[in-house]
């Protein structure tokens, strides 16, 4: 199906990889192509993620993916980790006949995005890291469920839950904290989308609980991100906000941790963005605005450099 949205033409692009077939969408200009750009959702998100970011592009060529084992990608379980999901991203540039781009990622796709630096190189020209990428404030050695409570809190829990309708999930979810003062007609269709039948009457978030845990140990303690951090050579721009998943202060990465951190990734250029938490810094019209003026910098600072 092609689906017209703003100053594009939504095309579907389902691509062979690994364990299953890895669905995307490029939204391609209807006019002249300005710039290409890939971009990565989070952890339990989907490609729709960037439903309000894209109608701010228009001239852009926008690749988006379902990451395995979520959305329309969700029959792909195995295998997880940083390494598979930056194999993805090879493949699907390759079948949207796409050399190099700017990488844009949020929350575990900024992980994502930097570890298909660090293993396709040659596939991207510059990073911009939302609120994710760097290194986690963590306590070393938990065990992968505590891990994972311990980032995602009720986001995991939720992957569980069972609902009798669409409008069940979307109650689920107008009264959570981090949308309360930014609910949308976006929102509530990147929500619905997110369901799948579970075989059993009722409906389920698309993201098995599996998949998140096994993807959140590894970019949590495997071997690719800090040897991608190490390594880093592509000019990157990494976007911290001061409120997290709950809406709470100080968010994921906090202002002394960040004193902390930076130091040691002296590459990396950061912006504090105020007045939004994890979620609203893309899932809201006024943190798509702030994302895509980040992106037309990036790009013209990328076409600048050829």
């Amino acid at each position: 199906m092609v689906r017209t949205m703003s100053a594009h033409v939504a095309h579907p692009l389902d691509v062979a990889v690994e364990g299953g077939t890895l669905h995307a969408i490029v939204w391609e200009p209807v006019d002249e192509v300005l710039g290409e750009v890939v971009l990565v959702h989070g952890v339990t998100s989907s490609l729709h993620a960037w439903d309000d970011v894209v109608p701010l592009l228009p001239g852009y060529r926008l690749i988006a993916p379902d990451l395995r084992g979520r959305g329309a990608s969700n029959g792909i379980t195995h295998p997880a980790g940083m390494a598979a999901h930056a194999a993805d991203l090879a493949a699907l540039l390759d079948a949207a006949n796409v050399t190099s781009s700017v990488v844009i990622g949020h929350s575990m796709g900024a992980f994502v995005s930097l570890a298909f630096a660090y293993l396709c190189p040659e596939r991207v020209s510059r990073l911009l890291l939302i609120d994710g990428g760097l290194p986690l404030d963590v306590p070393a050695g938990l065990d992968t469920d505590t891990l994972v409570a311990a980032i995602l809190g009720p986001t995991a829990e939720r992957l569980s839950r069972r609902f009798a309708s669409v409008d069940d999930y979307l109650d689920f979810w107008r009264v959570h904290p981090a949308f309360r003062d930014d609910w949308s007609a976006t929102l509530e269709d990147y929500l619905a989308y997110d369901l799948v039948d579970d075989g059993a009457g009722m409906l389920r978030p698309a993201t098995s609980y599996e998949i998140t845990a096994a993807d959140t140990l590894d970019m949590n303690t495997g071997d690719v991100l800090p040897a991608a951090l190490a390594a880093l050579a592509h000019p990157t721009r990494f976007l911290t906000v001061p409120r997290g998943l709950q809406n709470e202060e100080p968010g994921l990465y906090a202002p002394d941790y960040l004193e902390r951190l930076l130091p040691t990734v002296p590459g990396v250029v950061h912006s504090r963005v105020p007045g939004f938490n994890h979620y609203t810094i893309v899932l809201s019209g006024g943190g798509a605005a702030i994302v895509a003026a980040e992106i037309r910098e990036q790009v013209a600072a990328a076409s600048d450099s050829v």
